[in-house]
């Protein structure tokens, strides 16, 4: 029986066990990649994308030997929502005006003005 595409999908973070190769997903048992904020919501720098790549990249390595189950997906993409937050609200991230649909879905941005 051959083994089935997993996958985890949050609001900004989507995981796959899986490899890109030729631009498309190829089941890989012990490969995660990440799309990272797949509708454009944000305006990355290269500091907070690295930032979340580094995160990325020792939540994987802490499940080194485990199953790369739908489970462990969801938690990784929980911990990187986090911190997906964290750097909107201080600053390092911000939301990007010309996304299709601006619902603030992390929150309303920070602003001088009083509301």
């Amino acid at each position: 029986m051959e083994k089935m595409l997993l996958k985890s999908t949050t609001r900004h973070v989507r995981i796959f066990t899986a490899k890109v190769v030729d631009e498309e997903l190829q089941f890989h048992p012990n490969k995660l990649t990440l799309d990272l904020d797949p509708d454009n919501e944000f305006i990355w720098s290269e500091d907070a994308l690295k930032k979340v790549n580094e995160r990325f990249s020792e939540l994987v390595k802490e499940r080194s030997g485990k199953n790369l189950d739908d489970y462990e997906l969801r938690k990784i993409g929980s911990e990187l929502e986090g911190l997906i937050k964290y750097l909107l609200q201080n600053g390092q991230l911000s939301y990007n005006p010309d996304c299709k649909v601006m619902n603030y879905s992390m929150g309303l941005p920070k602003t001088n003005k009083v509301l």
